[in-house]
């Protein structure tokens, strides 16, 4: 017997409905970034390894799906590292493609490779995905879509308010009330480096710092103190484990622990202007958060962070996030183009609305009406009739072999097809159709005139 077959861990297959709870959510975040401004791009699935390798930190290097080179890979393997099994050395010579580990560095990419093409300040927007070799769980996946808006080419922080108004408009048009739109500002974590003396080891201290809500306190402690930071130094870092109160009353705490550093008084003085501006504006169902444990351990975030949490009542993982990157394409040679960006994790909040139950009932728009096929000549007619109610704007479809009257009837209530048609010789010659109501069980001889409405 032939083994059944089976997907990878950590990717999945939709089926009808969830793939038109996927196009809800897409749709909504689609016509939320084109009211914005944001403009539509598309980079390739794989990336050359150098334009993704060292830009996500240690961990975030571990994550990336490398690809194989075609053809006999072995034959310009490294020797010596294949036979000391050095596998980060090896990996570089049998290994020159990998596939994208998130859109953002391949947006990056595409700027510097574009600039001439482009306007700046340039909003775009890009939804695909993404593929991580992280540990599958709840929520957690090796393939799954982002959708992400950036600008480049502008400082102001005018665009970081307009993301967190861009997070509340999505999230409320999806329902999903109840959001935290977390913040904080890399200025501040290397404040902080700097005043407890870890300056060199900035990436240890916000990657150990960014666990906090997940490993506790003391873990924390332990995990900065393998990394070499003094216990001086902890200490120092004691107010930020037990701050709280809110946003004002935090920046207040803030401006006394960073009073002697200059970089963390730019990153107050960022942070305090953002909520002042949404202060003023408003938001319809989100709330604006400071978390200044919040590190999001990425190389490239040199101004305020983002991380976006659903509503309390679910157990989920950050279902947004994003941040300001003002030296992003100096990477790839151009100098001095200030980006900030944001991402919608699709898939978790996908859960999230089904967990809640926030799905609306018409979003899987399935056929309204199936006729019933009982030959050739029933087929033509009802063909004609499907093409005008198409042309309505009816979804309508003919069943495709004359089956037996019970096999299709039993097919329209499989597929939860609310209408039935079904034309005989009396309808063609009468040019009327006999319109059966699935649910009431109702049933008339109709024009086509009043069949397109009854079903509309």
């Amino acid at each position: 017997m032939a083994q059944k077959p089976s997907i990878p861990k950590g990717t999945r297959d939709f089926n009808p409905e969830q793939v038109a709870k996927r196009n809800y959510i897409f749709n909504s975040i689609r016509g939320a970034f084109e009211t914005f401004g944001f403009q539509p791009i598309e980079t390739p699935s794989f990336e050359n390894s150098d334009t993704l390798m060292g830009k996500y930190g240690e961990e975030g290097d571990r994550l990336i799906f490398k690809i194989l080179n075609s053809g006999d890979y072995l034959n310009k393997a490294n020797g010596q590292a294949y036979a000391e099994k050095d596998s980060t050395k090896l990996t570089s010579s049998i290994s020159e493609k990998a596939l994208r580990y998130d859109l953002t560095v391949p947006f990056a990419r595409y700027v510097v490779q574009h600039q001439n093409e482009i306007e700046f300040p340039f909003k775009r927007y890009q939804i695909q995905p993404v593929w991580r070799a992280d540990r599958p769980q709840k929520g957690r996946f090796r393939e799954f879509f982002q959708c992400d808006a950036d600008v480049v080419g502008s400082k102001s922080l005018w665009q970081e308010v307009e993301f967190i108004q861009l997070y509340d408009t999505v999230f409320s048009a999806l329902k999903l009330e109840g959001v935290t739109i977390k913040i904080n500002n890399r200025k501040i974590l290397s404040g902080i480096a700097e005043v407890i003396g870890a300056s060199d080891k900035l990436i240890d201290f916000t990657v150990a710092l960014d666990k906090l809500d997940k490993i506790g306190e003391e873990k924390v402690k332990e995990e900065m103190r393998s990394k070499g930071i003094s216990e001086e130094g902890i200490t120092k870092l004691q107010p930020l484990f037990t701050l709280s109160g809110d946003f004002e009353s935090q920046i207040e705490s803030l401006k006394s622990i960073l009073n002697t550093s200059e970089e963390g008084k730019k990153g107050i003085e960022e942070l305090a202007f953002i909520n002042e501006a949404i202060s003023e504006l408003g938001l319809k169902t989100a709330t604006l958060q400071l978390d200044v444990t919040l590190a999001r351990g990425l190389n490239y975030y040199t101004g305020a962070i983002f991380e976006v949490a659903a509503p309390k009542t679910v157990s989920m993982g950050s279902i947004g996030g994003g941040g300001r990157y003002d030296d992003l394409t100096g990477i790839f040679g151009m100098k001095d183009v200030s980006g900030v960006g944001i991402s919608f994790g699709l898939d978790r909040i996908y859960l999230v609305l089904e967990e809640l139950g926030l799905f609306p009932e018409t979003v899987s728009k399935n056929i309204e009406v199936l006729f019933i096929n009982f030959g050739d000549k029933e087929a033509l007619f009802s063909l004609k009739a499907i093409k005008t109610l198409r042309a309505e704007g009816v979804n309508a479809e003919l069943y495709p072999d004359a089956a037996k009257m019970k096999k299709q009837m039993n097919h329209a209530n499989k597929r939860a097809i609310p209408f039935v048609v079904l034309v005989g010789d009396e309808e063609m010659e009468s040019n009327t159709y006999t319109l059966k109501n699935m649910v009431s069980g109702e049933q008339d001889k109709v024009t086509l005139e009043t069949l397109i409405s009854k079903i509309k």
